[in-house]
């Protein structure tokens, strides 16, 4: 009886996925990412000041400014940050995604202590993750597996 010869399960030639987006639309989408994420982060920013109240010019400004900020933010630790060993890598998207939740849970009227506990929890549970996916997406130098 015959046997299929093993194959790469649909990977391309060299062990890699296929990259199916032009070089252009990774350039738009390194931006593109940031801004939207950005919208979204000053919209929810701005919802959990207002707290079921009238919108007002100063809640749109604070908004904007926390869209402004994170995405920029957003883009260094993307830009930046692979460069970095898996360690400190880890760390710095760990201390942006506790820094960014800390700062909306906070926002939302809670208390400081729990503001800042909750924070913790969430920036341990990134390092962890990230981590983890960095550290078995590495060859024993350090070099990305891609």
């Amino acid at each position: 009886m015959a046997q299929a010869a093993p194959t790469t399960g649909g990977m391309a030639r060299g062990g890699r996925t296929p990259d199916i987006f032009s070089t252009r639309t990774h350039a738009r989408a390194r931006v593109a990412i940031p801004v939207v994420t950005g919208l979204i982060y000053g919209y929810w920013a701005a919802a959990n000041r207002r707290a079921g109240g009238p919108i007002t010019g100063w809640n749109l400004l604070s908004g904007f400014i926390s869209a402004f900020v994170f995405a920029v933010v957003l883009w260094a630790v993307m830009t930046f940050a692979p460069r970095l060993r898996r360690e400190l890598h880890a760390a710095v998207w760990a201390a942006f995604a506790g820094i960014a939740f800390g700062f909306l849970y906070s926002s939302s009227g809670e208390a400081i202590l729990r503001s800042i506990g909750m924070s913790l929890a969430v920036a341990a549970v990134v390092l962890i993750l990230t981590f983890y996916r960095f550290y078995t997406h590495e060859d024993a130098a350090g070099h990305r597996i891609r």
